[in-house]
């Protein structure tokens, strides 16, 4: 290998290293703060002394690839995997077997924790490889390439490891995608061309306006092409294993919370009035609420795996709170407020532990068990009245559709809340007429009305339009969350616990005296607000029903009634026979049956010219009720997808031939990006296909209650694809038989 000079080795490092260090500093954000920065500045160091001396020394590529190996044992322990070290630079065997484990299953890790995923175990392998490798591999090649066309491939070098940034990366970098791009054109071009012996002083013209051009078209044509279009994140397309819809609804336990005696967890430094959340439920199917697993961005049911450190907004009062479980079993963890770190003792359990940061709830994979000890660094937000929050608009939050919502809720709704003016005023007023007009029980058999459990259409009727309105929270919470959703705002049920004032900063037990449930509804600037529609548990129909004993009312002597008015005699002739022509009304009557007549006979033409129109229309409209009363759940499923293919179909807008649900759902997703409610129709396009591929390929069929619900969000998106182009490609689309037709190569594959 011939020797380079000086002067052109350090512009070969100047640009590779300088760009390498661009593209990885989003890493510094997934992971948290600087937490990443040793990992990073130290790959890259190492990598680049390396790839210098083995160029001066003349290394062979198997000696420079050794030394990268050995340089990566040595110093990862400091950098990427200190806690596996003695006095954390010194590596040791565990050392040695953590990094080479870390470099296969580090990126599975980072991929599926949320930012940011800390630092924990061998989270930085990723980081510090990503680093060392990738600036040997591009000096190297810089400097030991025999031409200069060899030379400027180095190039590719850092647009692959931008790529791999990108895939770890999250949807907002801390350096605008844009700016990334083009430092790279900028840098990366012109020193690929001078490398490759392609700059020429003739050139250097035709080169600046080359890039000006590329520049310009980043700045200017990039926005314009992207649009409002979300930047896709692969950690966002990953499917948590958990599913919370494996697992009855956590508010239909609440009686049998109800009957526990024992200690069912214990709580140490928990801030004055919170409450314990146990689980945050906003999908309601008619039978039950519960959590929405569907894949969008603010489901209840979307629980994943948490680093050491968890990203909040909310703002409020910080606290540590410590539990203990005792008696209480499920999935669903206790947490508090909003979550900033957890720390569980059992490594099992932490392993297990998925976080939603939408709601602030948490589960265990594994299930909780007794002994189990874990800690939360928590903000608790403070709770604002009424009156603060004033005329603030309700948020702007994608929830699942209702399905089954009884019509007594809806009525209820609109005549109480009838006289409110602001968001907050109608919350208010359902959570104090609810909570002032019920009456408190568990169940016992009082003045001949029993207190049934459940939270059904059937029992919200019978709450909501009965003789007597009387339940518990589990009743109470259901109803009133499905009357503010009535009325056009945001709301969810949360099953908690909510301990007896005064308790102090010591150990607290909580048992199922403590069970409650609450709705929460949010608002522009404050966030989720709760109510308590729950009466009193003293509200209770044998003290508040009794009849009082009525007090008879003085006598008093009636005037008499006033003498009848004088009868006017009718008129002589009005009983007369009458002599005048037949009434008018007669030949109008003759008349419009004339003019209805004729357009019918007229109207034949026209039904005969439109009938191939109608019989496109009745033929859509049968294999629409075929796919939706299909008796196979998974077909009915499979069906809704297909019926949203079809409708993108006859509105020109297809999703391709030979593609995956998840290939179709982003093709859909692209081709309305450029119409109103484009990004509606890309979210509820995305979530369908998830829940659809989750029918069909899983192991368990669903239910019929989950197609129901499944092709209630099938109309939704219709609709709204619908809504989003104008009205004549609207009735072309009625009409079209584009869909009518034989596609079955559009069919999704086996595989999503």
């Amino acid at each position: 290998m011939t020797s380079r000079p000086a002067g052109r080795a350090a512009v070969d490092v100047v640009c590779l290293v300088g760009t390498l260090a661009l593209v990885l500093t989003p890493l510094l954000e997934v992971y948290g703060g600087r937490t990443a920065l040793p990992a990073l500045a130290g790959g890259l160091l190492l990598g680049t002394t390396l790839a210098v001396v083995g160029s001066a020394r003349r290394w062979s590529a198997i000696t420079v690839v050794a030394a990268v190996v050995v340089a990566f044992v040595l110093a990862g322990g400091a950098l990427a995997a200190p806690s596996t070290t003695v006095a954390g630079v010194v590596p040791t065997p565990s050392t040695v077997l953590d990094l080479a484990r870390g470099a296969a299953s580090t990126w599975k890790q980072v991929l599926t924790l949320q930012p940011p995923v800390g630092s924990d175990g061998t989270l930085l392998v990723a980081a510090y490889l990503l680093a060392l490798v990738g600036s040997s591999l591009a000096v190297s090649v810089a400097l030991r390439a025999r031409t200069g066309a060899v030379a400027a491939a180095a190039a590719i070098v850092p647009v692959a490891v931008l790529v791999a940034t990108i895939v770890l990366g999250t949807r907002r970098p801390i350096v605008a995608p844009l700016v990334t791009g083009v430092v790279l054109v900028v840098v990366l071009l012109p020193w690929a061309a001078w490398r490759a012996g392609l700059l020429r002083a003739r050139r250097v013209v035709a080169t600046g306006a080359l890039v000006a051009v590329a520049v310009g078209a980043g700045i200017v044509g990039a926005p314009v092409v992207v649009g409002a279009t979300d930047r896709l994140v692969v950690r966002d397309e990953m499917v948590p294993p958990f599913d919370p819809r494996d697992y009855p609804s956590p508010l239909s336990a609440f009686r049998e919370f109800v009957k526990e005696d024992a200690p069912l967890f214990t709580v140490s430094g928990l801030p004055e009035n919170a409450r314990v959340r146990l689980a945050t439920m906003d999908r309601y199917d008619g039978v039950v609420w519960n959590v929405a697993g569907d894949g969008s961005a603010q489901a209840s049911g979307e629980f994943r795996r948490v680093g050491s450190e968890i990203d909040t907004t909310v703002r409020g009062d910080r606290a540590r709170v410590e539990f203990t479980v005792d008696q209480l079993t499920g999935v669903w963890l206790p947490t508090v407020g909003q979550a900033t770190a957890f720390d569980v003792a059992d490594p099992d359990a932490a392993s297990a532990l998925r976080y939603n940061d939408a709601t602030g709830g948490a589960v265990l994979t594994g299930g909780v068990h007794r002994g189990l000890e874990y800690g939360i660094d928590v903000v608790v937000p403070r709770v604002p009245a009424v009156t603060e929050v004033g005329t603030a608009p309700a948020s702007d939050i994608a929830q699942p559709p209702l399905a089954g919502v009884p019509d007594a809720a809806v009525v209820t709704a609109a005549d109480v809340a009838r006289d409110a003016g602001s968001p907050v005023q109608i919350s208010a007023t359902l959570e104090s007429w609810l909570a002032e007009e019920g009456y408190f029980s568990h169940g016992v058999q009082v003045s001949g009305t029993e207190s049934l459990s459940g939270h059904g259409a059937d029992r919200i009727t019978s709450l909501l339009a009965g003789d007597l309105m009387v339940g518990d929270g589990e009743q109470y919470a259901a109803a009133m969350a499905l009357m503010v959703r009535e009325m056009g705002l945001p709301a969810r049920v949360v099953l908690g616990f909510v301990p007896e004032p005064g308790a102090g900063d010591g150990p607290v037990e909580v048992t199922g005296k403590d069970v409650q449930a609450w709705v929460e509804v949010a608002f522009q600037g404050y966030g989720w607000v709760p109510f308590d529609p729950t009466p009193p548990p003293e509200q209770t129909p044998q003290e508040e029903d009794q009849e009082k004993p009525s007090e008879p009312n003085p006598q008093v002597v009636q005037p008499p009634p006033p003498p009848p008015g004088a009868v006017t005699p009718p008129d002589e002739d009005t009983e007369q026979p009458q002599t005048n022509d037949p009434d008018e009304a007669e030949d109008g009557s003759a008349l419009f049956w004339r003019i209805a007549r004729a357009a019918g006979i007229a109207a034949v033409p026209l039904l005969v010219l439109a009938s191939p129109l109608l019989v496109v229309i009745a033929l859509k409209a049968l294999r629409r009720r075929r796919r939706r009363r299909s008796p196979d759940p998974v077909a009915r499923v499979a069906g809704g997808w297909d019926e949203v293919l079809d409708t993108a179909r006859d509105l020109r807008r297809p999703a391709g031939a030979l593609a995956t649900r998840n290939e179709s759902a982003r093709a859909l997703a692209a081709s309305f990006a450029d119409v109103p409610g484009g990004a509606l129709v890309a979210t509820r396009v995305g979530a369908l296909a998830r829940s659809a591929d989750h029918a069909v390929f899983s192991a368990t069929e669903p239910s019929g209650a989950h197609a129901t619900a499944y092709w209630a969000d099938v109309e939704q998106t219709v609709d709204a694809m619908n809504r989003s182009v104008g009205w004549r490609r609207r009735v072309r689309a009625r009409v079209s038989t584009a869909s009518l037709k034989d596609h079955r190569n559009r069919r999704p594959k086996g595989t999503s």
